[in-house]
């Protein structure tokens, strides 16, 4: 496969883990406050990357070193602390709506910082993706208000995922190993959230290891939606930029929603059928290619 197909799939396989871990850490609440959680599946993601990689990453500048700093702050530390902070001020919906605005967010950055093209069919996509993410939402009967404190943290969270995303992509453009570049930002991100340690719920009980549940949703967190997926997620960046790899953003209600049915046997509805039809159409609008000759109506000769 060419470097793009790679790219586009790999994007597609991360979704479709980050998806299931809503599940995942719905387990995991039962043993573990979300900020243990947080903690210790990047901390099993970093030592997953070193053992894969091993070798040390020597940065080139302050203005490199910043990059990564930057990027563990706003990916791995203010995205998930103000998206976990946020359910508890808000209805889930109101943060998956606005959540989901991420890359609509990544886009206008892209366009700003970076300089690369938008397209009218964009925004349509966007358009389309949003709606199907409404209907996913309000599929539980919830209904969609204002709750200013929660609704302005999903808000930073999805601000913070777009400006983790700009700093990957201008960390991808120095040439470093993608392994140990997401390696150093989990360092980073971890680094960052000592101070907010003392003030979680932390308890050193290491029964709650020797849970296989537990211990097992944990591995699948730190290994796979952490070590493996933020390597992968990076490369999909590196490879097809910004805005094209955040579109694929649309699709984690779609696998939560699929994943909610088969494990923890929720209902599928129409509406949430109708959202699931509205999403995926509206990722195929934004990712599709149109040439000039069949907007013309015209043919190659």
């Amino acid at each position: 496969m060419s470097p793009c197909v790679t790219a586009h799939v790999a994007a597609v396989l991360t979704i479709f883990v980050w998806g299931g871990t809503f599940v995942s850490t719905k387990v995991l609440l039962r043993g573990f406050s979300p900020v243990e959680i947080l903690f210790l599946r990047f901390a099993l993601g970093a030592l997953a990357l070193a053992l894969a990689c091993p070798h040390r990453l020597h940065s080139r500048s302050l203005r490199e070193e910043g990059l990564f700093a930057l990027a563990g702050l706003c990916g791995v530390t203010l995205y998930f602390l103000c998206e976990n902070v946020a359910l508890t001020h808000t209805l889930a919906a109101n943060a998956a709506v606005i959540v989901s605005t991420a890359p609509f967010l990544t886009a206008l950055l892209a366009r700003l910082l970076l300089g690369e093209s938008l397209q009218p069919r964009f925004f349509a996509g966007f358009i389309c993706a949003l709606g199907g993410v409404i209907c996913i939402s309000v599929n539980s009967g919830a209904v969609l208000r204002l709750n200013p404190l929660g609704d302005l943290l999903a808000f930073l969270a999805a601000l913070t995922w777009a400006l983790y995303s700009i700093f990957t992509r201008k960390i991808s453009q120095c040439g470093y190993n993608m392994i140990q570049a997401t390696r150093r930002i989990f360092c980073w991100g971890l680094l960052f959230m000592l101070p907010v340690l003392p003030l979680a719920d932390v308890r050193w009980q290491t029964a709650r290891f020797a849970d296989p549940v537990l211990l097992g949703n944990l591995l699948f967190l730190g290994l796979g939606a952490s070590a493996l997926c933020f390597a992968t997620w990076n490369y999909s960046i590196k490879t097809l930029g910004a805005v094209k790899t955040s579109v694929y953003i649309y699709l984690v209600p779609v696998v939560a929603v699929i994943t909610a049915m088969l494990v923890l046997h929720e209902p599928f509805t129409w509406l949430a059928a109708l959202g699931m039809g509205l999403v995926l159409l509206g990722l195929g609008i934004s990712e599709c290619r149109i040439s000039p000759q069949r907007l013309r109506g015209g043919r190659k000769a």
